[in-house]
């Protein structure tokens, strides 16, 4: 069974930091690209960073360029979210997803809903300014 656990968020101050957790289970970690969304009230979705495991390369959104790094830990089947410096506007649910099929990191990003394969149930973070 596919599973896909997002863990770590919380309420925090402007200019703190949080580190989102995503761990995989049930398929092959590998093989995939694990992305993080986030969508606010009233927003539409944004993708805010992907990873290629197999080859480390990474997205950012403009956004939260500068201020957040993804990473992975393969040996944990673990893909990892590092946000500094937060704002008010980080404020969100964020979530983690899978995908298998894709031709650039960054093209995961703008993917519809349905064309990944696996999602996480979602994480808040709420900014306090």
């Amino acid at each position: 069974e596919v599973h896909l656990v997002e863990s770590g968020g919380g309420l925090v101050q402007a200019g703190k930091s949080l580190r989102l957790a995503c761990a995989a289970s049930g398929f092959s970690f590998d093989k995939y690209a694990i992305a993080w969304f986030r969508q606010a009230p009233g927003k539409e979705r944004e993708g805010v960073s992907c990873i290629s495991i197999s080859d480390g390369s990474t997205y950012y959104a403009d956004s939260v360029k500068g201020r957040f790094t993804i990473s992975s830990d393969r040996a944990k089947n673990t893909v990892y979210l590092q946000m500094n410096n937060l704002k008010h506007e980080d404020t969100a649910v964020y979530y983690c997803a899978a995908v298998v099929d894709w031709t650039t990191v960054e093209s995961i990003a703008t993917m519809p809903p349905y064309e990944l394969d696996y999602w996480g149930q979602g994480t808040q973070v709420t900014v306090s300014s």
